[in-house]
């Protein structure tokens, strides 16, 4: 039978006792999405039916679209794990460093013992890495590796691991998105994943005041780079006034980048605290948007970056398509310098 990840299947067989031995928490980066939270969900109850003594912990409230996905799996608050902290050992997912699951989490737990992703940025912190950056989602990693070792996946897992691939691979059309994406999605639907359920949660219960939010953004974009690159602003007070929340930003950027022409897309939100927050889109790999969010302390993936600093916006902002720019002119110049 043909194994998808060979190497780390064997690395998580061979952790698996140790794990049993332990109290472990399962722990995912701030802002959840739904591999982060379809990830935690997945491992949580895997591992709990492996016999291991496990919880799963957020900094953030788990968003509205992805609580179909904990009806069964309780999510644990910071608050609650932080008192008790020096009783668990971390597992992180979906981080590409230590520090994406907020500060709280990261002093309590910063040197987990394993960690789980396939972020290009992640160069490595667990005592066991299992990282595989070609990889779509890390729910298709731990998909993999249930289904290599035969460990009993609940339709409940099931279905958080195919919400977190069905997500980060934007439902089967990103770049990321390969022959083993879909094999495993197959594997999950027979145990138990349900794709109607998952597709209606996910993208057919909008708020008025996301599409209020989705309004004011589509009203402020501005091409950059002959027509090359589409930047799109939420100011200081929009939730606010638009009644939405900070989850609903998900998705935005992607009307960005979809623009005809367009290469990068990308969506700045100016938060009252001073900090900026800025999520990049690619249409081609070769762009490396990490490295761009990279100059500025973020990271992420080749089509799919994000970042957050505290900068003025009318300093960040120039910057920012300076960087862009330097980047598509190295892109460019040639593979070398790219």
């Amino acid at each position: 039978m043909e194994q998808f990840y060979p190497e780390l299947s064997e690395r998580f067989r061979v952790l698996l006792p140790e794990l049993k031995k332990r109290k472990v928490v399962v722990v995912g980066h701030a802002r959840p999405d739904g591999d982060c939270i379809g990830s935690q969900v997945a491992l949580t109850r895997v591992l709990a039916s492996c016999g291991v003594d496990v919880v799963c912990v957020n900094a953030d409230p788990v968003p509205r679209r992805l609580q179909f996905l904990t009806r069964n799996t309780r999510m644990r608050t910071a608050e609650e794990i932080l008192p008790v902290a020096g009783e668990y050992t971390a597992i992180y997912v979906d981080c590409a460093d230590v520090a994406r699951c907020g500060v709280r989490l990261s002093a309590a737990f910063p040197r987990p013992l394993a960690m789980f992703d396939h972020h290009i940025s992640n160069v490595g912190y667990a005592e066991h890495d299992f990282i595989d950056v070609h990889s779509a989602a890390t729910a298709e990693i731990l998909a993999g590796i249930f289904v290599d070792l035969g460990l009993t996946i609940d339709a409940d897992a099931a279905q958080a691991l195919y919400a977190g691939i069905l997500t980060d691979t934007g439902q089967f059309r990103f770049h990321s998105t390969s022959r083993r994406s879909f094999m495993l999605a197959a594997e999950l639907l027979a145990c138990g994943a349900r794709p109607a359920e998952a597709g209606f949660e996910l993208y057919e219960r909008e708020s008025i005041g996301k599409l209020r939010l989705l309004e004011t953004f589509l009203q402020s974009l501005k091409l950059e780079q002959d027509g090359r690159v589409c930047i799109g602003l939420l100011p200081k007070g929009i939730f606010a006034a638009t009644g939405s929340d900070q989850e609903d930003t998900e998705g935005l950027v992607d009307y960005a980048r979809s623009i005809d022409g367009v290469e990068i897309g990308v969506l700045i939100e100016e938060r009252d605290n001073g900090t900026v927050k800025a999520s990049l889109r690619a249409k081609s790999p070769e762009y490396r948007v990490d490295r761009i969010a990279g100059q500025f302390n973020g990271g992420g993936h080749a089509c799919a970056a994000g970042l957050s600093i505290k900068m003025d916006m009318q300093e960040f902002y120039p910057a920012l398509v300076a960087a862009i720019t330097a980047q598509m002119a190295a892109v460019q110049s040639g593979p070398s310098n790219s």
